[in-house]
């Protein structure tokens, strides 16, 4: 395994569309804190690049970006626009509420810190048996839907408290159940100290680190070699690969974003298919009236933020082969500009047969192996970790796989305890029903602009005339032409999908070019429509939304859902529009996720579980765009049972 080292973009000219610099972060606080709105103590959530402006600019001219930051002594939150270049500047104050910005790790820390050293929260610890305050986690979690009323205007959280044994332990395997601090996250003060009774702590490791487990044995080495090097090229941010191009972005709210992705055939220039494409929103409600777990529904991305929660990946571990890594830089919460190394990997993976075919007359076998080019990022939410893996292919298909891994949110349970709404994973501990919503992004360039999306289904020939045989089935096409019909539900038992559509490009047959879209994995809502999670997070009724772009709309559940009022924000909003559709830029909100029922086998660390979304060109060739893939010249390492040849 190898990393190689990308060739730079020109210094003087960099793309429009790459990710802010450390210096450029920089440059934004400085800007900020000279002015007298931003006192000493204020706090930031983030600086994002105004991407509108960047697709219409050219290299070299003068980027823009919008960062929020808050003061806690005067109360006060704003949304800033900024140029930056030669003479970086504000250009204009957007006032927010002041319990809108999210929870930075920075903030997390203090929280903790804070709940430690409060006399009430020791005296509850010490109830149950814990007198070391500093094997102590706990975990700050939105509170949004669930604000006690006497502190109402308050920027608030609430605390999961979790006990280690030692520094090495696995805090997440002991809950402390019926201890819940509230805190105001201004001012750090533990306003409250819920008490719920003592439950007795789980006496079982839940420790799953390298040497502290027996290893099984048999497992050989497999080596991934790539003797001439990797078939993609790297140019700053741009990947070249198999007629594929992508730029690779990463932002503060959604982390790993892909720009401009375009495919040529072969003889043929690039051709558009995805402007812009990002899980925008990470929604995970829990399902348990436990005290410790009702008020459990988390925007994550939106009241965290995935960029500061992005992994640094390591080689050998995370991606194989010959590796691309991309940096990140973040925005902590203190105005310090941090970078993360190696924050998004790049590699090619073998996929297994991309065709074949065997003609039983002649003996000829005629197969070509697929390759995919994936580009990774994972995120770390509290116990939680999370995978995004977006793979190009050979014939043109894009997929996102979400690779689900970490360590579940339990609580903790007496022994004869019933656990309806949740699942015992070890003694003292269970793990409640929940789900994970991840809303995709895809602004759609099928073929350029403008395009339009299609419902296709399958429906019997109900007419016994033309279908005598009653084995008739067509294909029938809905086109989708406003907003308030852009609200969609998946039906697999009618083969439901959907088509994004050129309304200007044809290919020979003289259907519009269009590019497929499969949600893989769904899931609805298991609650009373008057829940919080069904009033906070209306875009996961529907499986796809689909929106004229707004430069303004950027995220599905609104632009600051940290206690926010239920649904006054989101895709579900801006559908009252009822803006034409019909030949339009698309935007398309695609939500996929899965309903947890947790199992005893993902304790105390899980296996990882997937999500995908696949999009797969669908009249956009004329024919098999990967007849051209050369047949392979390599199929194995010689063995005692190879044969000598292989199939080429």
């Amino acid at each position: 395994m190898s990393t190689l080292a990308p060739e730079p973009a020109p210094a003087d000219a960099p793309h429009p569309l790459d990710p802010l610099t450390v210096t450029e972060l920089a440059t934004v606080v400085g800007v900020l804190r000279a002015d007298t709105r931003v006192p000493d103590d204020s706090r930031f959530w983030g600086v994002a690049l105004d991407e509108d402006h960047a697709r219409r600019a050219a290299p070299g001219e003068t980027r823009r970006a919008r960062a929020v930051v808050f003061s806690t002594s005067a109360r006060h939150a704003f949304e800033v626009d900024l140029e930056l270049g030669d003479k970086p500047q504000t250009t204009a104050w957007r006032e927010l509420d002041v319990r809108s910005p999210g929870c930075s790790s920075e903030e997390a820390r203090q929280a903790a810190a804070a709940c430690r050293a409060d006399p009430r929260f020791r005296e509850a610890l010490a109830l149950r048996g814990i007198h070391d305050v500093s094997l102590v986690m706990v975990d700050p979690e939105s509170i949004g839907g669930f604000e006690p009323p006497e502190y109402a205007g308050r920027r608030l959280t609430w605390g999961s408290v979790w006990h280690r044994t030692s520094e090495d332990d696995n805090g997440y395997a002991r809950p402390v159940q019926g201890v819940v601090p509230i805190i105001d996250m201004e001012t750090m003060e533990i306003l409250h100290i819920e008490d719920h009774g003592v439950v007795p702590l789980s006496e079982e490791s839940g420790v799953f680190a390298a040497g502290t487990v027996a290893e099984r044995p048999g497992l050989q080495p497999l080596e991934v070699v790539q003797p001439e090097g990797p078939s993609f090229t790297v140019t700053g941010q741009r990947i070249d690969w198999q007629g594929w191009s992508v730029r690779v972005g990463f932002s503060h709210r959604e982390g790993l974003v892909l720009h401009d992705l375009a495919f040529a055939a072969a003889g043929k220039g690039p051709r558009q298919v995805i402007r812009r494409a990002a899980v925008n929103e990470m929604y995970v409600p829990y399902f348990d009236t436990a005290s410790t777990q009702y008020r459990k529904n988390f925007f994550d991305w939106g009241e965290y933020g995935a960029g500061p929660l992005t992994n640094s990946l390591a080689l050998g571990c995370d991606c194989l082969g010959v590796i691309q890594y991309f940096d990140a830089a973040v925005l902590g919460g203190d105005g310090v500009p941090r970078l993360i190394p190696n924050a998004v990997c790049v590699h090619e993976e073998d996929d297994g047969i991309l065709w074949k075919h065997h003609d039983g007359r002649t003996g000829r076998t005629e197969v070509r192996r697929s390759r995919r080019l994936i580009i990774s990022a994972f995120a770390t939410v509290a116990n939680y970790d999370y995978g995004f893996y977006w793979s190009l292919y050979q014939d043109g298909s894009v997929m996102l796989e979400i690779k689900m891994t970490g360590i579940l949110s339990a609580t903790g349970v007496e022994e004869d305890e019933a656990t309806p709404y949740a699942r015992r994973v070890a003694p003292n501990v269970a793990v409640t029903n929940h789900q994970h919503f991840f809303s995709v992004r895809l602004d759609m360039a099928v073929d350029g602009d403008p395009n339009r999306l299609v419902e296709v289904t399958a429906e019997h020939e109900p007419d016994p005339v033309l279908d005598p045989y009653g084995n008739a089935a067509r294909t029938v096409l809905r086109p989708i032409l406003s907003e308030s019909e852009g609200a969609l539900r998946t039906d697999p038992s009618r083969g439901l999908h959907w088509r994004v559509e050129s309304t200007e490009s044809r290919n020979r047959m003289g259907e519009p070019t269009a590019y497929r879209v499969h949600l893989e994995n769904t899931a609805v809502l298991p609650v009373r429509e008057d829940s919080v999670c069904a009033r906070r997070a209306p875009f996961v009724g529907r499986q796809l939304w689909a929106t004229a772009y707004d430069a303004d709309r950027r995220f599905v559940g609104g632009e600051y859902p940290n206690q926010a009022e239920p649904g006054a924000d989101g895709v579900h909003k801006w559908q009252e529009e009822n803006r034409s559709l019909d030949g339009t830029d698309l935007v398309l909100w695609a939500t996929v996720g899965s309903h947890h029922f947790p199992r005893p086998e993902e304790w105390p660390v899980m296996p990882v579980a997937k999500a995908r979304l696949r999009l797969e060109p669908d009249g956009f060739f004329d024919r098999n765009p990967a007849l051209d893939v050369p047949a392979p010249n390599s199929c194995h390492t010689p063995g005692p049972s190879a044969p000598d040849h292989c199939c080429g």
